[in-house]
């Protein structure tokens, strides 16, 4: 190191340690001669990226070829950070200027698609004045001292690296807040449950499914409300529960290291709660799964990447956006996959962990924000998809409480409850059915006719509802055409003794 370049080397030193220390730079890259220097903000807008280099520059030339090169990283840092623009602020802390200097080189940015370049020239007595000019630099004190010994030089980098080291130690605790402890408790949970159905009539049973908890309309609805809970522990089939218990693994490890346990807990019930709830409101089929508690983890990395951007771009951000759109993209184009249940976990896990923050991360005024934004979302949705007005139900589900309602022997509420469906609804054979049958129990003969008609019209080999028809039609005396709807039944599910019997008594009578 030349003595007469000690000031400079100084400078380069200083510069860098102000970035780290009191703009919260990271450093990206040291050249081995240590003679150059990138650090990254992303939060920075006028300088993402601020390069320093130390070099006496003796042509104009040079320094346009390497603001060339310069473009051409920055383009590779811009897509690796995820930005739609960077802005790169490059020093040269030179003695002098280039001996052909054009007065507009350090004018003027260089641009090379979305990257934008300002070069920046330190020299001599000038350098003061430029950096306390300078919006990024205009904080720092930039007076040299007149005389610069080598040691001066080596505390000032010494000072910058160590600040480095501490920052890089910061943020490696960031993913190290505790050992994962629940994430294999979840696991171990899901996998007992599935041996549970397993043994009791299968995973893949509906009536071993919804005996053990999944998610069904009709049942909840009626105020089985805890079943928003149970179908987050249940799996229908090995290959859901072993997809689900990998993205578990090492999600839930993840996010458990990253919130602390009981944030985890909080954080994974909760968006499942979400998961399902979203499920139920907008999906009338019977489900089950941790999905919608996995997105909850997404969702708790995402708002990891908004408390803490330039780590979580620098580390994991393009993956984890890349695997949440795949998997959006893959819950719309193919049949089964429940994307209500997985969006609903999405925005529960990041609600959520807006509330619960990260550990040491106290931030009262955003986390009610959170909060009430939580009571409000949960609020409009259940408004919106739970009401007493049935003709906005989905028709499964409207059947699914009726069935219920009837196996509870509740003849008026189930009238109640499909008279608005077939008058202002979509109702369907099943719908018209199941009120005929409530009609029937109370002795109203006239209308379960009517609604039988309808049910057959609807769905000709609906063989339950011709063999009901013709024991109305045989009690108002009408035995030709009953006769007709008794051998319809009959020849739908010739398996029915009682179908065989009216039907061959009608023939005998005629």
């Amino acid at each position: 190191m030349d003595v007469v370049d000690l000031r400079y080397h100084y400078l380069f030193w200083k510069a860098a340690y102000y970035l780290v220390e009191y703009k919260h730079y990271r450093i990206v890259k040291l050249s081995p001669d240590q003679d150059e220097i990138w650090l990254e903000n992303s939060r920075i807008k006028e300088a993402n990226i601020v390069r320093i280099v130390r070099k006496d520059l003796d042509w104009g030339n040079w320094v346009k070829r390497d603001l060339e090169l310069t473009s051409v990283n920055g383009e590779k840092i811009k897509r690796s950070l995820g930005k739609r623009q960077l802005h790169v602020k490059n020093l040269y802390i030179s003695t002098f200027p280039p001996v052909d200097g054009d007065p507009d080189l350090f004018q003027d940015p260089v641009e090379r698609g979305k990257t934008i370049i300002q070069p920046i020239l330190l020299h001599g007595d000038e350098s003061v004045k430029v950096l306390k000019n300078d919006p990024l630099f205009n904080g720092g004190d930039w007076e040299l001292p007149p005389e610069v010994l080598e040691a001066n030089v080596n505390w000032i980098k010494n000072m910058t690296l160590t600040s480095s080291n501490k920052q890089l130690q910061k943020e490696r605790q960031l993913f190290e807040r505790g050992k994962p402890f629940f994430t294999y408790f979840f696991i171990a949970v899901q996998v007992i449950m599935f041996f549970i159905l397993e043994m009791n009539g299968g995973s893949k049973d509906p009536q071993t499914l919804i005996q053990y908890g999944a998610k069904y309309n009709p049942l909840m609805i009626e105020g089985e409300w805890w079943r928003l809970i149970t179908p987050i522990f249940l799996h229908i089939g090995l290959l859901h529960l072993l997809m689900n218990t990998l993205a578990l693994f090492y999600l839930g490890t993840a996010v458990e290291k990253m919130f602390g346990r009981i944030r985890f807990v909080l954080i994974y019930m909760l968006s499942g709660i979400a998961g399902t709830l979203a499920s139920f409101l907008f999906t009338s089929n019977l489900s089950a799964g941790a999905s919608g508690a996995i997105f909850g983890c997404f969702g708790a990395l995402l708002y990891f990447g908004v408390l803490h951007p330039n780590v979580f771009f620098r580390t994991m951000g393009a993956n984890i956006i890349g695997v949440i759109l795949l998997n959006l993209a893959l819950g719309f184009s193919l049949p089964g996959i429940d994307n209500a249940g997985h969006i609903g976990g999405l925005i529960g896990g990041f609600l959520v962990a807006g509330i619960v923050s990260l550990p040491h991360t106290f931030r009262p005024v955003r986390q009610i924000l959170f909060l009430l934004v939580c009571i409000l979302l949960t609020g409009i949705l259940i408004s919106r998809g739970i009401g007493t007005d049935t003709t906005k139900w989905d028709v499964d589900t409207v059947n699914g409480v009726a069935q219920e309602k009837l196996s509870n022997q509740e003849w008026e509420e189930t009238e109640q409850l499909l008279l608005p469906v077939v008058e202002e609804g979509a109702p369907n054979a099943q719908t018209y059915f199941f009120l005929s049958y409530a009609e029937i129990k109370q002795n109203k003969l006239s209308l379960a006719k009517k609604h039988l008609m309808a049910a057959v019209d609807e769905d000709d080999t609906f063989h339950e509802a011709h063999y009901n028809l013709a024991l109305i039609l045989i009690d108002t005396g009408n035995r030709e055409e009953a006769l007709l709807h008794a051998k319809k039944a009959y020849e739908l599910n010739r398996q029915d003794e009682k179908y065989e019997k009216l039907y061959k008594e009608l023939q005998q009578d005629r």
